[in-house]
């Protein structure tokens, strides 16, 4: 019997820089992401010069970029990091629990905010968002980030619920995580996410983040 041609699918690996100045850390990092069968750790860095280097060299899909390396604050060099590698999606991985710190990495570019005692259960998370283009900060950080004040009410004729949706959006929940936390069914949700982004004329979660940073609707 004759046997047609076998056929095999490749699935493209997501490749990842790691960029942080401890080798220990990038160690457990690269074994913790390696043990994926789609993620592949293709370079390491140990300061802000190393990373925009090996950036220009690997072009990886995912930076995993420390707030705190020799050569200054990576925050700082943010502009620089992206033009290195401008379709390069970057991840903040760090030691600073802070609502602060994870609002300005957002506002310089990066797609993902992960505390380091977080990353066994969040950071392959965060580069799978990150690699579809989809924000993503912690569940356990967006509960330091709040709402705006309320005395100056929703924003663009949006309702209270409406608003909460976008708050809990911009944190990096899914629909299904909003109807758990607001007590909603997932179609509720998805209701409200509509109604919110024709009101604002806004497509993705992207853009939803980037409003909700610009009008300061998430303060530390």
């Amino acid at each position: 019997m004759r046997m047609g041609p076998l056929t095999t699918t490749v699935s493209k690996m997501t490749t990842i820089l790691i960029a942080d100045d401890h080798a220990v850390v990038r160690s457990g990092l690269r074994m913790l992401l390696e043990s994926e069968e789609d993620l592949e750790v293709t370079a390491e860095a140990g300061d802000v010069d190393e990373t925009i280097r090996k950036l220009r060299a690997y072009k990886p899909d995912v930076l995993l970029l420390d707030l705190q390396m020799p050569g200054g604050p990576s925050l700082r060099a943010m502009p620089q990091i992206r033009n290195a590698s401008p379709r390069t999606r970057i991840v903040i991985l760090t030691m600073q629990n802070s609502a602060a710190f994870a609002r300005e990495a957002l506002r310089a570019g990066a797609l993902g905010y992960v505390t380091k005692d977080a990353a066994d259960t969040e950071l392959v998370k965060a580069v799978r968002l990150a690699v579809a283009n989809e924000p993503y900060v912690q569940p356990r950080m967006g509960a330091m980030l709040a709402i705006q004040t309320a005395q100056d009410g929703p924003p663009d004729d949006l309702s209270e619920r409406e608003f909460e949706v976008l708050r809990l959006i911009a944190l990096g929940h899914t629909n299904a995580e909003i109807a758990t936390r607001l007590y909603l069914s997932v179609r509720t949700v998805e209701s409200h996410r509509a109604h919110v982004q024709r009101k604002l004329r806004l497509h993705t979660r992207a853009e939803l983040v980037h409003y909700a940073l610009e009008h300061k609707l998430l303060e530390s």
